[in-house]
């Protein structure tokens, strides 16, 4: 049983930094989903921009790239920047014009699929494909600071339910590869600009909306019906220009694989 008040947020970050996390082997595996997840395990779609969307998506993680535009515009996480600033930290070498580059630069989606067979883009590419196993690392990393940023950003009275239902996950099976993978396809839930009419679409709204009673098979099924919920609402919600209802089907199949890989490892 989690302790009440402040005394138990550091037990949890001591947790999400030291608690059974998943082995190099697992680590493989995850990586080996979350590229199927995205990119069907297709290289050509390490670079790729989806229609109707104003940023590049690359990597096996699809890490969101904006163009030059002002902040107001960046409706969404902008994660491959912060993938590159990691990347630097770790000491990893990257082609030189990558290491200079702030911004996307190639303007719009048109743009950047007529430079598919370009050397920048070949060599964007490569890169990417080369350095897989620094992406899944990137996102394990980003769940680790998950929970504190969560519990930071809601009331007192919420950090108990968040931090218990997160814990559940995570001691299910295949529970971080459902957090790890929910986190990168739909973020935290803790910024204020990835919202419709006031709701977001994050790992925290999920587990806001669970009330699992311990970890296992059925609490991945729940974090896996919760988040169809929460996804189902946000696409209700979205600017009908969006057309979300597109991607609706898809995101609910890729959530059924928390299940599936949870009854295969039980």
């Amino acid at each position: 049983m989690l302790m009440k008040g402040a005394l138990w947020l550091p037990l949890l970050c001591i947790f999400c930094t030291s608690q059974a996390w998943a082995s190099s082997v697992e680590d493989q595996h995850i990586a080996h989903l979350i590229f199927q997840n995205e990119c069907a395990g297709e290289q050509a779609c390490l670079t790729s921009w989806n229609e109707g969307e104003g940023f590049a998506s690359l990597g096996m993680g699809h890490f969101i790239w904006y163009p030059d535009v002002e902040l107001s515009a960046k409706k969404f996480n902008e994660s491959f920047p912060q993938w590159l600033a990691w990347l630097k930290e770790q000491g990893i070498n990257m082609p030189v014009w990558l290491q200079a580059q702030k911004a996307c630069p190639w303007a719009n989606r048109n743009a950047f699929l007529a430079a598919q067979q370009t050397p920048k883009m070949i060599e964007l590419r490569q890169f990417l494909l080369k350095t897989r196993n620094f992406q899944v690392k990137f996102i394990k990393n980003r769940l680790k600071n998950a929970l504190p940023d969560m519990l930071q950003s809601v009331p007192n009275h919420q950090r108990q339910h968040i931090a218990q239902q997160f814990e559940y996950v995570a001691a299910s099976p295949m529970g971080f590869y459902a957090l790890m993978d929910y986190v990168n396809f739909k973020g935290e839930g803790t910024d204020i600009r990835e919202r419709y009419q006031g709701h977001g679409w994050g790992l925290l709204q999920v587990l806001s909306a669970m009330h699992s009673q311990s970890a296992g098979v059925q609490t991945i099924a729940d974090f896996s019906s919760h988040a169809a919920m929460i996804l189902t609402r946000r696409v209700a919600l979205s600017p009908p220009k969006r057309h979300e209802q597109r991607w609706l089907a898809g995101w609910k199949k890729r959530l059924r694989t928390y299940v599936r890989e949870a009854n295969q490892a039980h």
